[in-house]
């Protein structure tokens, strides 16, 4: 009997935590993974339109610095890279309600 309340309590909490991410944004896909300041990219995923993200910024855990966006949709976004030093920055984006910032998990190399 404990068992079966154990893997109950288990599955709510994973059920809850599946609905609370339900609607992230999560970009999966970065295309070209390389570019110089005033490039264009597109970045792919889910949950990207504008009722969920309203800003894009590339970050190197230090600075933050925020992309102009061209288009957006539900499933990708398009910016253009903006003037920063070369290297290599994760896409963070900021929540349609300004919420919070949420890293993405990929890299965007900078030349």
């Amino acid at each position: 009997m404990k068992r079966q309340v154990a893997a109950l309590m288990v599955m709510g909490l994973l059920g809850v935590t599946l609905w609370a991410f339900q609607g992230s944004p999560m970009i999966t896909t970065v295309e070209p993974e390389t570019g110089k300041a005033g490039d264009a990219v597109s970045a792919k995923g889910t949950n990207l339109d504008k009722t969920k993200v309203s800003e894009l910024y590339l970050t190197d855990d230090k600075n933050d610095t925020k992309a102009v966006v061209t288009t957006q949709s539900d499933s990708e976004i398009k910016f253009m890279i903006p003037k920063m030093a070369a290297g290599r920055y994760h896409l963070m984006v900021l929540t349609a309600n300004k919420a919070s910032m949420i890293e993405q998990p990929v890299i965007l190399t900078v030349e």
